[in-house]
């Protein structure tokens, strides 16, 4: 069985969409479809219900979907072992995202270090645009930011999907207000950096909900920043809605201090992607394979959140 038709169709069950699967995977939609229905073919049962207009799985798709990335997984597991009966060690010099940093980059320096503990992180956290910049010019060996890299010399891999909900401070906002809409854009609407993938489309979904709502769109105020740390805190402050992955602030939706909005539509997940040189050192491609694993073991709640949902 093709392990990357697997993989293929578990970044598709977590996108729900062929288009956004083929982004991260940095394939065509037409590629992405060929390999489901080949996986269809192969399994002789359907994945993907296609009598709807919505992405919807089919119910064997649905209770397949677990057991294909425990094969994923697996397969990882594999190549990380067989690395390891070789002695595998050096500098690895690691750029990410910090939205990285404030989910699942603690538990993978533990992994790594655990796996390979003679492999030395030299970690640099920045941009997408600035990780792209560095590792094509071969200052990084992994850059690990949001959506893959379109070059011949990268290969580029989603290692995870990020559901995106409105946040809020406690009190700042009622969520059951009938004019919820109106009340979040009337105040400064928080995101990512301009002119990325979140940024664009909560842009798109915040001036539809303008017009629906009769509110001239150069009363939006839209405050963008690179920095996660940035945007928890004004959101800390009271002062706006934020469109954020639930994941990077779980501790302030648990203890209360803030809220998830019941606001729709929401905004599309974040797709990260690890991308590294494909002529990169064993070294490196073991460190890519963990990195998938922990992401994996760290995220696994909330895939089951998203397959639930489905």
């Amino acid at each position: 069985m093709n392990i990357r038709f697997l993989e293929t169709f578990v970044t598709l069950a977590q996108l729900e969409s062929f288009r956004a699967t083929a982004r991260a995977l940095h394939a065509t939609p037409a590629a992405i479809s060929l390999r489901i229905r080949s996986l269809e073919d192969e399994l002789k049962t359907e994945l993907v219900d296609r009598s709807t207009a919505a992405f919807r799985l089919t119910p064997a798709g649905q209770s397949l979907l677990l057991l294909a990335k425990n094969v994923v997984d697996a397969a990882l597991a594999l190549r990380e072992a067989a690395v390891r009966e070789v002695e595998v060690g050096g500098k690895l010099r690691l750029g990410v995202i910090e939205t990285v940093v404030h989910s699942w980059l603690a538990h993978y320096v533990t992994h790594l270090n655990a796996t390979f503990p003679h492999i030395e992180v030299d970690l640099t956290v920045d941009s997408s645009s600035v990780l792209q910049r560095r590792l094509l010019s071969g200052e990084l060996d992994i850059a690990i930011r949001l959506e893959g890299i379109d070059s011949t010399q990268i290969v580029s891999s989603a290692i995870a999907s990020y559901p995106v909900r409105w946040i809020a401070k406690r009190g700042m906002l009622s969520p059951r207000a009938h004019d919820l809409a109106l009340r979040v854009l009337k105040r400064p609407v928080l995101t990512f950096g301009r002119g990325t993938a979140p940024q664009v489309a909560l842009q798109s979904i915040v001036h539809m909900l303008a017009r629906q709502a009769g509110m001239p769109t150069e009363q939006i105020r839209i405050t963008c920043s690179p920095s996660v740390a940035a945007i928890v805190q004004l959101v800390r402050d009271g002062y706006g809605v934020a469109g954020i992955p639930s994941l990077i602030v779980s501790d302030a939706l648990q203890s209360g201090e803030f809220v998830e909005l019941p606001l729709r539509p929401m905004p599309p997940p974040i797709v990260v992607s690890l991308c590294l040189p494909v002529n990169a050192s064993p070294m490196v491609r073991a460190a890519a394979d963990a990195a998938h694993v922990a992401c994996s073991d760290y995220c696994m709640p909330m895939r089951k959140e998203l397959i639930e949902a489905l």
